[in-house]
């Protein structure tokens, strides 16, 4: 890859990521402060996105990937989202907004794969060079949540002007990307898209379990990315969205951890230290506040423990169980069930939840909040625990054993 490709394409991972950070974690504290919208429709506008998910492969897969140049899909879609924002910032109806940013999440969520796409295909080894562009999208994140937060502008529509701006951006630069042509040989199905081919992963009961607990597991995640900054702005802390971003810093050096730690504990328990991560980190949600700062400290930092642990360690394991043949099917699979249908559900659940211990005076129970994920989370724990088996793990250690004895 010359010089310039890298240039390019490390400038269009940041943008995309920080067209993205600019609002999506700020949303509900938006919509909670300046549009006055119930838990409900803060549920519901977070779980626009888990729709679009759902809908982008197959917009992906079936069209795009099929007719149009790569890069020039990724202008367009960005130049029309930008569109979409600027109406979104028009917008005072709580109502409306679900429709809006629904039309904007459809714009952006094929966006996700389309990036990686036109990066590893200018690549000749894309395990060696992609992780170096794809990092510069954890650093766009951290850098455009401290802009958010040191302005202090969170709870304002400036977050989707800046979003808006940026996809203008990122929308006039992605015609000038490398080419990346359709590929007029790819047949890509229906039941591809869905993942349907991994169906047969089934019939191994760990695989059902891991994946049963990968969905569920998206339920108290759709909690931490709806509600962490409004529950941690009336906890007393400020400048949130700068503390916030420590979390995202930290899944930086846990996923460099990975590594070791796969070789040192297995599948199974780093899923269960991932999954003990996230009962710990809804706890010190709940009883952390501005006199016990430290806990809701913990709990921002535990976020790369949370996600690396359990949804990367995941992906190695769901790619080390399909093979070569389903790899692609099985990926599919698991990111429409968690990205897709686990967020999805638990987004509405969140904004159900946070209506119930939503006072008379508009206060919020925060503590009996995040005691219901913390409540999946356990169960989930206690269901994996239970019933999942690193098989590999074990015929490796039974290898080991004979050998041995040889």
């Amino acid at each position: 890859m010359s010089p310039t490709t890298r240039v390019k394409l490390s400038v269009m991972m940041f943008l995309q990521f920080f067209v993205w950070g600019a609002w999506y974690g700020q949303m509900s504290k938006y919509l909670l402060t300046e549009l006055h919208a119930s838990g409900d429709q803060v549920g519901n506008a977070y779980a626009a996105f888990s729709l679009a998910m759902i809908i982008a492969p197959f917009f992906i897969g079936m069209i795009a990937d099929r007719y149009f140049a790569a890069q020039k899909v990724l202008g367009v879609l960005n130049l029309l989202g930008a569109v979409v924002l600027y109406f979104i910032t028009q917008n005072t109806d709580p109502g409306q907004f679900f429709y809006l940013i629904l039309a904007y999440c459809l714009t952006f969520a094929p966006t996700l794969a389309l990036t990686s796409s036109i990066a590893m295909q200018q690549m000749s080894s894309p395990e060696k060079e992609f992780p170096g562009i794809r990092v510069l999208g954890t650093v766009a994140w951290i850098i455009v949540t401290n802009i958010v937060g040191y302005y202090g502008f969170g709870d304002k529509v400036t977050i989707f002007q800046l979003s808006m701006y940026s996809a203008v951006v990122l929308g006039v630069l992605a015609f000038f990307l490398p080419d990346t042509p359709p590929k007029a040989t790819t047949s890509t199905s229906f039941s591809q898209i869905l993942g349907l081919d991994a169906f047969k992963l089934f019939k191994d009961r760990s695989f059902a379990i891991f994946f049963l607990s990968s969905v569920l597991i998206c339920i108290p995640l759709s909690f931490y990315y709806a509600m962490a900054n409004p529950s941690l702005t009336d906890g007393g802390m400020h400048n949130v969205e700068n503390k916030m971003s420590l979390g995202q810093a930290s899944e930086v050096i846990f996923m460099l951890l990975i590594p070791l730690a796969y070789s040192r504990l297995g599948v199974k328990k780093m899923l269960i230290v991932g999954l003990i991560a996230w009962i710990i980190r809804f706890i010190c949600f709940g009883y952390g506040d501005v006199s016990s700062e430290w806990m809701l400290y913990l709990a921002i930092v535990l976020h790369g423990v949370c996600y690396d642990f359990f949804f990367v360690t995941g992906q190695i394991y769901t790619d080390n169980k399909a093979g070569e043949k389903i790899k692609s099917s099985a990926q599919g699979l698991i990111s429409i069930a968690t990205y897709g249908i686990g967020m999805g559900i638990g987004s509405k659940i969140s904004g159900i939840v946070l209506d119930m211990y939503t006072r008379p005076d508009g206060s919020k129970d925060w503590l009996s909040v995040w005691l219901v994920p913390a409540g999946i989370a356990a169960v989930v724990l206690i269901l994996f625990v239970l019933l999942f088996t690193d098989k590999q793990k074990t015929q490796a250690k039974e290898g080991e054993l004979v050998t041995g004895n040889l």
